[in-house]
């Protein structure tokens, strides 16, 4: 387990969030996580906090961030151990923001829900996949949770 990862999509009102909120959840303190967003430009995505409200994960408090408000803040790309892009966009700036550093950046094709969906019940039925997928993969890379979600 790396000491400090940080996730990445590119609004970071959706897929990072979800990761973030959830890696917190599953692993507790094992390693620092932040998340960010290429932009900042949205607001939480509704429909991301009930899907994570269905397994015990908190999300409606989450503020997005873009990579620059983190740096702002004093936390520098240099600080991680790992970055895990979510998206395309993500994966490239943080490659190209990590390129002077020793810093693994793994990139984890993760389907973006905003687009699909007729009506409310199909929205959060591929909201709920992209949780899942996410979870999945967490799992798979860091092993199983010490704090299981339901």
């Amino acid at each position: 387990m790396p000491s400090s990862i940080l996730f990445c999509c590119d609004h970071n009102a959706l897929r990072s969030p979800m990761a973030e909120a959830m890696m917190k959840k599953l692993y507790g303190t094992e390693a620092y996580v932040q998340s960010a967003g290429v932009m900042n430009d949205l607001d939480i995505d509704g429909f991301a906090v009930y899907v994570c409200q269905e397994i015990g994960v908190e999300l409606s408090r989450h503020k997005t961030r873009s990579f620059q408000d983190l740096q702002a803040v004093g936390e520098h790309m240099s600080s991680y151990d790992l970055i895990i892009a979510l998206s395309p966009a993500s994966h490239h700036k943080a490659i190209n923001l990590t390129k002077l550093f020793h810093i693994d950046v793994e990139y984890w094709p993760i389907t973006d829900p905003t687009g699909s969906g007729e009506n409310r019940e199909a929205k959060l039925e591929s909201y709920r996949r992209t949780r899942d997928q996410i979870k999945t993969l967490m799992i798979e890379r860091f092993g199983e949770p010490k704090h299981p979600t339901h």
